[in-house]
């Protein structure tokens, strides 16, 4: 399913400290079994629900469905080239933080990611 596919895994700012949500998106119909796990984060939300609030009708439109597996905060070094995850969501409770790592590994290759299960 070409929609599933076309969904980046990772869609964060590219400098700050910042709330992030692990969302599951999968198809809204069929094949339960298919998904992907995508990472968003962004200093414009206030809440971890701002975040879904905004990914979720994009999904929806492209007949896809979205479930929140948590969120967290992801502090992005640009200039240093290091991220760092961490923390949890009140709404949502905390994300797989390695799972985000993974994914954030992937996309900045040339960086030093690091998560750890401390609040702050």
């Amino acid at each position: 399913m070409a929609g599933l596919d076309s969904v980046p895994e990772v869609v964060i700012d590219p400098d700050g400290v910042f709330k992030y949500i692990l969302v599951r998106v999968s198809p809204a119909s069929s094949e339960p079994e298919r998904y992907r796990d995508v990472v968003r984060g962004t200093k414009s939300a206030e809440y971890h629900n701002h975040i879904f609030e905004i990914l979720d009708p994009e999904m929806q439109a492209m007949q896809l469905k979205c479930k929140c597996l948590g969120g967290g905060k992801i502090e992005h070094n640009s200039k240093d080239k290091k991220i760092r995850i961490y923390g949890e969501s009140t709404g949502y409770g905390k994300a797989d933080h390695s799972v985000t790592a993974e994914k954030l590994r992937n996309i900045y290759q040339d960086y030093e990611v690091i998560w750890s299960d401390d609040k702050k």
